[in-house]
């Protein structure tokens, strides 16, 4: 029975869904059998970064019951397969999302991963795919901000019988001020799987007409090395987590979420 994994943030534009792509892709690589499905079914954006936007059949169809999951199914890059969502909103309306661990829970038998791309924020549908996955990835930029939402994040999904994992620091420009690897994995209480630095090569990839991700279009550069290092920490990679006194801006955040 395959790994079923969310990768989710509290806010958007902190790149999980560029990050499901391409660790998809790596752990295609590695041999693993790999499904994508874009669970953001508001604002779906997955089908964009693989070029797959005109897939006739959805997420959204098998949500509704008007389809099966298999005919909503696509073979993407070098491997992977992928649910796609749909664009429509008027099917959008119409959507039980909490359908979804249901059906997730029918196919990952085949595969060897299933990787959920969430929407942002805490609506039913983010809600829907924390609870559909064994474990859950958490993204966070290098911000307070960001990081607040990422523990409010994780609060909610322990709150209902999900499993943090770990988390992932995307984005990171190692300028004045941002938070350090340490400062984030203390005040989440996981380990960190990665840190991903801010490199204009995962940008100039959303501009490929083809439809490369990163590490298809320039895998040697520093973003696509930091993604495989993750899917290396999947693939049952040594992770260590130092355990050290509370820290300030932990004891801050615990007094705005009153965990």
């Amino acid at each position: 029975m395959g790994k079923v994994l969310t990768i989710a943030s509290g806010k958007g534009g902190t790149g999980k869904t560029t990050l499901t792509a391409n660790l998809g892709i790596i752990l295609a690589r590695h041999g693993k059998k790999v499904l994508l499905v874009d669970a953001d079914i508001a604002m779906a954006n997955l089908s964009l970064v693989l070029g797959m936007q005109t897939s006739p059949i959805t997420l959204h169809d098998v949500l509704l019951g008007e389809t099966s999951i298999q005919d909503a199914i696509y073979e993407g890059p070098e491997g992977i397969e992928i649910l796609p969502s749909g664009l429509s909103i008027e099917s959008y309306r119409k959507i039980d999302s909490e359908r979804l661990k249901s059906i997730i829970s029918t196919i990952k038998e085949n595969y060897d991963f299933v990787l959920i791309d969430a929407a942002a924020g805490v609506e039913r549908s983010v809600l829907s795919a924390l609870t559909s996955s064994d474990q859950v990835l958490l993204i966070t930029e290098a911000t307070p901000a960001s990081l607040a939402d990422a523990l409010k994040t994780k609060i909610i999904t322990e709150k209902l019988g999900g499993h943090v994992v770990a988390v992932i620091i995307n984005m990171l420009r190692n300028e004045k001020g941002e938070l350090e690897k340490d400062e984030i994995m203390k005040t989440l209480e996981i380990p960190c799987y990665g840190e991903i630095p801010y490199d204009v090569e995962v940008r100039r990839s959303f501009y490929d007409k083809k439809g490369n991700p990163v590490v298809i279009r320039c895998p040697t550069c520093p973003a696509s090395k930091a993604i495989e290092n993750i899917a290396a920490k999947l693939l049952g990679g040594e992770v260590t987590m130092e355990t050290t006194k509370e820290s300030f801006i932990k004891r801050i955040l615990r007094v705005i979420f009153r965990k």
